[in-house]
């Protein structure tokens, strides 16, 4: 989305809506609009109060409507870097570090031997991380990790996405397989809405637990800190917004947790949103790498962003320090709807 201020700055904003996104374009043009117009983006966390409180009474604490204001929240901040000419890591208090330590994700190859060349190939251009999708069963998984982790060496980050797929028991069956192939994590094992069962499994496991892709608000990851249900908190920009993202991290930094945000299909705004945040949290502990969706990103930028040899490079450009080609975007769209 885009937010231009009276005086011509432009800020842009994205949400993660690859389903139906013409529900966050309504929101943000029927319900957002007439809260915004007229207002100065430096009362970000009024507007925010206000688009969150417009349908709190509802019941809308989480889907669409709190997506739609991250993508507003992120244009903001945007907006806010323009007008003043600096970048969207020193107006959230400065960088803790000028490159972000990422992981590749996914590995999306068909067999257990293909992925194994693709994790070596990524070694080999100084990518030394990397995330299997799995979920595919306790002996299944475990194939695929002890694969990787032999064409890898001792010295890689391996970690697994179980994308929901178990139970307490099977989870904890192949925590402590996990543990002895060293893996770092363990993300996404049970239902996103099991705390108890999360909190059961991380008293269990010696593999740190990772989830939070699917919450939204502090308050929804307050239950999950509060219960020690996680090790590692995974928010998502594109769902949650800067503004509240920071609020997250700062609520696990009091309970000595760790953030590694959640990066999927968020293209260049979620992505440049993401390496900010990555940069201003103390308690950081890896970003989310997908290339080919990067790539796509890419395409629509004018000037790309760079992940290399296992890192992000911090834009150091007006606000996210991204500028988007707006004649490519409206020619993908023309594509897209041929």
């Amino acid at each position: 989305m885009k937010i231009t201020s009276s005086e011509g700055h432009v800020g842009w904003g994205e949400a993660l809506a690859p389903v139906v996104p013409q529900v966050i374009a309504e929101l943000i043009k029927q319900l957002f609009a007439p809260l915004l117009i007229g207002e100065s983006p430096f009362s970000g966390g009024v507007l925010n109060s206000r688009m969150y409180d417009s349908m709190r009474d509802r019941g809308h604490t989480g889907g669409y409507h709190i997506d739609a204001i991250a993508g507003v929240d992120i244009a903001l901040w945007d907006l806010k870097g323009k007008i003043l000419g600096l970048p969207v890591h020193q107006l959230l208090g400065g960088a803790f570090r000028d490159v972000i330590p990422c992981y590749v994700s996914g590995l999306p190859e068909p067999d257990i031997e293909s992925r194994s060349r693709l994790a070596r190939q990524w070694q080999e251009k100084g990518f030394n991380a990397v995330k299997l999708a799995l979920g595919y069963g306790v002996r299944e998984d475990i194939k695929n990790i002890r694969a990787i982790r032999e064409t890898l060496g001792d010295e890689a980050q391996v970690f697994i996405d179980a994308h929901w797929n178990y139970g307490v028991a099977d989870a904890t069956d192949l925590a402590a397989q996990l543990h002895t192939l060293g893996v770092g994590f363990l993300e996404a094992p049970l239902l996103p809405e099991d705390i108890a069962g999360h909190r059961e499994l991380r008293a269990k496991s010696a593999v740190s637990i990772a989830l939070g892709e699917t919450e939204r608000t502090r308050y929804q990851f307050k239950a999950v800190i509060e219960q020690r249900a996680a090790d590692i908190l995974q928010p998502d920009v594109g769902r949650t917004g800067i503004s509240e993202l920071m609020h997250i991290a700062s609520l696990a930094e009091t309970w000595n947790l760790r953030v590694a945000p959640h990066l999927s299909v968020g293209l260049g705004p979620c992505i440049a949103a993401s390496i900010h945040v990555a940069a201003a949290i103390p308690n950081l502990f890896m970003l989310e790498y997908q290339p080919p969706v990067f790539a796509i990103a890419n395409q629509l930028l004018k000037q790309p962003l760079i992940c290399e040899r296992g890192e992000y490079h911090l834009p150091q450009g007006a606000g996210l320090g991204i500028e988007i080609d707006e004649d490519r975007v409206r020619d993908v769209m023309m594509e897209a709807a041929c």
